[in-house]
């Protein structure tokens, strides 16, 4: 089976594995669907681990090869990684107007359009960085 997955052209293999992480991530969060309600304590301590490790991940994924890069290139590393880091949270909001724009509502209608594109959009986002770096790996 692995030998069927590695004859395959390298595009072709990053885009499988950005659909397989994609799915299991989309299966991991689809969780949320088999509670009504959550006690609000394990909700914070879910939401306190979350977020620490998405801020190690950050680190040791982004910052510290972006910070290892910018100094072997003789540039200000501090600089470079802030502008990068603000850079980001511009495009956050960016993607939250955009949200905004595309999921216009009217007044006194529930509308769950936005929470859905926000769901797919960034489960979608999140794996094709996977996807290439599984492409680059072989």
């Amino acid at each position: 089976m692995f030998n069927l997955f590695t004859n395959l052209t390298y595009p072709l293999m990053a885009f499988i594995a950005g659909l397989m992480t994609w799915g299991i991530t989309s299966l991991g969060s689809a969780v949320v669907f088999l509670f009504k309600s959550v006690n609000k304590t394990v909700l914070d301590a879910l939401l306190g681990f979350a977020a620490g490790v998405m801020i190690a991940a950050t680190f040791f994924s982004l910052l510290s090869p972006a910070i290892e890069m910018a100094n072997n290139l003789g540039m200000t590393s501090w600089i470079v990684v802030s502008l990068s880091f603000f850079a980001g949270g511009l495009l956050l909001y960016g993607g939250d107007i955009l949200f905004d724009k595309l999921t216009w509502k009217k007044k006194g209608t529930q509308n769950n359009t936005k929470r859905i594109v926000m769901l797919i959009s960034s489960i979608t986002l999140h794996n094709i960085p996977d996807g290439i770096d599984f492409w680059v790996v072989f």
